[in-house]
């Protein structure tokens, strides 16, 4: 549900300061949330490639990102998300690839650990993954990751917790036994969320990663290897909505 009226933008968009941001990447991942508003605004924010949509859902404030696909464009559009509304926490949303074995599609992944699937400066000393002058991983804020203990996968899924890498190549069943070697705990890829965690760190900005997996990036010969974008969106959209719901409980706890 939307306004209709462009004079309600405004309070909608000002009542989005310091309230939590969820960023994704595509259209497909942020039509769970416009679908699941309570109100939105009747025209979102451009910045740069980026859209800001300002929407309540179950009658909160939430700032709605999306970015684009790739590093860059998540890391430059939640830059100015987060010089205008200055947000409470940021929780990156959406779709991933099933990088660990035993996971499967329709998996719900909240991130602990963020890492760089292709940066590489071994040479000098660094760890895989590691960009020089940053740490080896980011790590998810403790409260957001205390509010997300409570959450559970959807009937026939499962839920993971743990590492998630992200990079500027898709990682395929070609190339997935190296990126398992160098990073065997970890669960799975995307090119946005290390980017992110990256820039909420610089920010001192609380953030969390709850994406779902559409597709394995080595199946083995016994598994579903891909689910369409909009189911697992909107797997990640309510898990989402769910952990929002128990920050805001926290909060008044």
């Amino acid at each position: 549900m939307h306004s209709t009226d462009t004079s309600d933008d405004a309070a909608l968009f000002a009542a989005c300061v310091g309230a939590p941001a969820v960023v994704v990447a595509m259209a497909e991942e942020a039509q769970p949330f416009l679908d699941l508003a309570t109100a939105g605004c009747s025209i979102p924010q451009q910045v740069g490639g980026a859209q800001l949509h300002a929407l309540e859902l179950e009658g909160r404030p939430v700032l709605l990102v999306r970015t684009g696909i790739g590093l860059v464009n998540a890391a430059s559009a939640l830059t100015s998300a987060l010089e205008r509304f200055e947000p409470s926490a940021v929780v990156s949303a959406g779709s991933c690839g099933g990088l660990r074995a035993d996971v499967n599609v329709g998996d719900l992944v909240v991130g602990a650990r963020f890492r760089y699937a292709d940066a590489d400066a071994t040479a000098f000393g660094y760890a895989p993954g590691q960009v020089p002058g940053m740490p080896e991983s980011f790590d998810a804020a403790g409260p957001l990751l205390s509010a997300a203990e409570h959450l559970a996968a959807e009937e026939g899924r499962q839920l993971w917790r743990g590492t998630m890498l992200s990079g500027g190549s898709f990682v395929t069943a070609e190339n997935v036994g190296v990126t398992r070697e160098l990073f065997p705990e970890a669960l799975s890829t995307d090119m946005e969320t290390t980017a992110l965690a990256q820039v909420c760190g610089s920010h001192e900005t609380p953030f969390l990663a709850v994406r779902s997996i559409s597709d394995l990036c080595g199946p083995a010969a016994d598994q579903q290897f891909h689910l369409e974008l909009d189911v697992v969106a909107g797997i990640s959209a309510r898990a989402v909505c769910r952990l929002l719901s128990a920050l805001e409980g926290a909060a008044r706890a």
